[in-house]
């Protein structure tokens, strides 16, 4: 009999450990993801390297721009993010825009957003302003709804 409360007693433990270990991992996330929204609008983006080359062209500017931050060994950014970028430009035509951001040259811009991973993406609206930041790849369903959700404040 006291071997198993022993047991259970341990199971209980590790159980509250790892439910206090991903409670205090979400918690800093979101931290970082308030930080990030309330960082100062950004005014340009940046024009060297991938940034520039990746930016796909428009007529005029756009009132959206969303930052995907990735790397050069980064195989979801390439093979599975910008794919979605690409179907959200297609699907909002001329009111948003992406540029690719190589988040291992732009470290001031990176640690602006206080991007934690890559793929990462920030929207900004017409001002510079973020208005949503995922942390990780997110879908094209996702990405649509901030960009709604952008366009319509």
């Amino acid at each position: 009999m006291s071997e198993t409360i022993i047991r259970l007693g341990t199971v209980v433990l590790v159980g509250l450990a790892v439910w206090l270990f991903v409670w205090t991992g979400r918690r800093f996330v979101e931290r970082q993801r308030q930080q990030a929204l309330a960082a100062a609008p950004l005014g340009t983006i940046p024009t060297r390297g991938s940034a520039a080359a990746q930016a796909p062209a428009v007529s005029g500017p756009s009132p959206i721009r969303i930052l995907a931050f990735g790397g050069p060994d980064c195989h979801q950014c390439h093979q599975l993010q910008i794919p979605a970028l690409q179907r959200v430009v297609e699907a909002r035509g001329s009111a948003v825009t992406f540029v690719e951001v190589d988040a291992t040259v732009e470290h001031e811009l990176a640690r602006t957003y206080h991007i934690l991973t890559v793929p990462s993406t920030v929207v900004l609206d017409a001002k510079g302003n973020a208005r949503a930041i995922n942390y990780g790849f997110a879908n094209t369903q996702r990405l649509l709804k901030q960009v709604d959700e952008t366009l319509g404040s």
